[in-house]
């Protein structure tokens, strides 16, 4: 909701203030057909030829995002850490029946308490390989806290593309607003013998593509490139939780102190209180 409230505000303001200004509007409606077929379809050529269709498709789903806001809420880092707490607690009480679980995440009783981040294949991928690899006796928990270093670097890579994708556009479209207005002013000074209020038009209309690659760059491709940005970024909190606690027990701290390392590096608008999460271990306790 708030996405929207931002993009009626840069249209209001904007327009606003330029028929505050005493501007008309009649020139740019005239010119804006012509001039979004040149700069829009010259910016979706250029996004289409420098990404490979996964990386596409990834992007215009990602953009609902900004209206949507981060996947994770406070509830699903709290269920993350009672998920975590049933998991370590089971591997060291029967490794037998957590390799159940992590070998069949889709099937398990476990994981099947917490459906939202059963559906996340990443963040199930990430819990039970790295339980399975503690299970292999690792002579050196660096060893995995290393992978799993790699692994969430190359996460993060590939969940930033649409954010990056979408700043190459914006960076590219106040260009090809110069390229549209250029191509404005070739017709125009092919009209040069006509009278002064048909050439001011004619440049009028040529100066919208200059205007309208701006404008969009500034005012709505980079700003969803740069609310993409955030959102990923918080999102990408979630699985550093996943590592911290994990991490924690592959140097065998108590299940308890794996939890609360897991909430302390959870960021504070997201992070359960300790009450919260006493109440909430508890619950999982009796439903074990």
């Amino acid at each position: 909701m708030i996405g929207l409230l931002g993009i009626a505000m840069i249209f209001v303001m904007v327009f606003g203030g330029y028929l505050l200004a005493g501007g008309h509007l009649e020139i740019i409606l005239h010119a804006l057909p012509n001039e979004m077929i040149i700069i829009g379809g010259a910016a979706i050529g250029a996004f289409i030829i420098s990404n490979d269709v996964p990386a596409i498709k990834q992007t215009i789903r990602d953009m609902a995002k900004v209206f949507k806001g981060p996947n994770w809420k406070p509830a699903d880092y709290r269920d993350l850490l009672c998920l975590l707490f049933e998991l370590i607690r089971l591997s060291r009480q029967n490794p037998v029946t957590l390799e159940e679980h992590i070998e069949a995440p889709a099937t398990s009783s476990v994981f099947g308490r917490y459906p939202k981040i059963q559906a996340d294949d990443e963040a199930v991928e990430i819990i039970c390989d790295t339980l399975r690899s503690a299970s292999m006796n690792y002579d050196d928990p660096h060893q995995v806290e290393e992978v799993l270093e790699k692994r969430m670097e190359a996460r993060t890579h590939q969940a930033l593309h649409s954010s990056h994708a979408l700043q190459t556009v914006a960076d590219g479209l106040p260009a090809l607003g110069i390229v549209a207005a250029v191509l404005g002013v070739i017709k125009t000074m092919g009209s040069i013998d006509q009278p002064p209020e048909i050439l001011g038009k004619l440049i009028g209309g040529a100066l919208v593509g200059t205007f309208m690659g701006v404008f969009l760059a500034y005012g709505l491709v980079g700003p969803f490139a740069a609310k993409l940005k955030t959102i990923t970024d918080e999102d990408g909190h979630f699985y550093q939780l996943i590592r911290e606690v994990l991490v924690a027990n592959l140097y065998n701290h108590a299940t308890n102190i794996c939890i609360e390392v897991g909430r302390q590096n959870t960021p504070s608008r997201n992070r359960p209180s300790f009450n919260d999460l006493e109440e909430a271990l508890k619950t999982t306790k009796n439903a074990a």
